[in-house]
């Protein structure tokens, strides 16, 4: 009898040994996992980052680019409604064309006609 609770009491501690290290083995793996777990969330959310700026940025350079088409295009029409209104000024004899200010290589007045 003394030979089999001395066996029993062998097993149970072989028991007790195994399910601490299996609980042991299954913390670190639990650790671990919430490390991985952690560094590929981090890396999509700096990839996410990334991404939104570089989206943002080329947004902002179409704008631009836009934006200086749209006053370029704002300043051709300007400079032709006023050609115009110099010209039908001219035409109906209501200013002589000696009065109209004189324009430069550029098709801007100078500055001294300007004054």
């Amino acid at each position: 009898m003394d030979a089999l609770k001395k066996g029993l009491y062998k097993a149970k501690d072989g028991v007790v040994s195994a399910a601490e290290k299996t609980k042991a083995g299954v913390g670190e793996a639990a650790s671990k996992t919430k490390d991985g777990v952690f560094y590929v969330g981090n890396k999509t959310m700096e990839g996410v980052v990334t991404g939104v700026n570089t989206v943002a940025q080329k947004s902002n350079e179409q704008v631009d680019a836009v934006a200086d088409t749209a006053v370029a295009g704002a300043n051709e029409v300007a400079q032709a409604a006023v050609e115009g209104v110099e010209n039908a000024a001219v035409s109906s004899g209501f200013v002589s064309a000696d009065a109209l200010p004189k324009a430069a290589a550029g098709g801007e007045p100078t500055e001294q006609a300007a004054q």
